[in-house]
């Protein structure tokens, strides 16, 4: 255990906690749970960094990392679609993306072919969450209309969703055609 992969973990612990704040529909408890996201989603980029920075890269953070990404993002998306805050079907293209691209990965693997992530990913990654802060926090404040940024974010996160899924899928095809 080291601390990249004790905040990987953490983003894991949060995701129940969101999830029953969600359950109950208020200004506070939607705040509470945008509160834990933002900081969930903080720790997954500290996580990678210390990685990176201390040189303790390991296989566990190799799994739990996108497990805990997909997790967060998936468990709260599926929680807002009975709040009325987001349309199931953009909820079901996010999950069909990443467990597509988790097959592809696999694969790949199996292959020993590594598919990398592209800034593709990243963006998508990037969108999602600054889509989905807002969609938590719902309520408007200070005349400041959440859902509204929410659904515009929203969008481009399922833009970079559908492309970089495309890439990921694209890139195996290619690594297929040079065996």
């Amino acid at each position: 255990m080291n601390i990249a992969n004790a905040l990987t973990i953490s983003r894991i612990a949060v995701v129940p906690v969101i999830a029953v704040l969600l359950f109950f529909d208020n200004l506070s408890t939607s705040l509470a749970a945008a509160l834990l996201f933002t900081a969930a989603t903080i720790t997954d980029y500290l996580d990678g960094y210390f990685a990176r920075r201390m040189n303790i890269v390991s296989d566990l953070g190799k799994l739990l990392d996108p497990l805990a990404d997909k997790l967060l993002i998936a468990t709260v998306l599926i929680m807002l679609i009975p709040l009325g805050r987001v349309p199931a079907w953009i909820v079901a293209v996010i999950i069909a993306r990443e467990l597509a691209v988790t097959g592809v990965r696999g694969m790949a693997s199996d292959k020993h072919v590594v598919i990398s992530a592209s800034w593709l990913g990243k963006y998508k990654t990037a969108f999602q969450c600054t889509a989905v802060i807002p969609l938590l926090v719902h309520y408007p404040i200070l005349g400041l209309q959440f859902q509204e940024a929410g659904e515009f974010f929203l969008w481009i996160a399922l833009f970079f969703t559908l492309w970089s899924g495309w890439d990921y899928i694209a890139a195996y095809i290619r690594e297929n055609i040079r065996s």
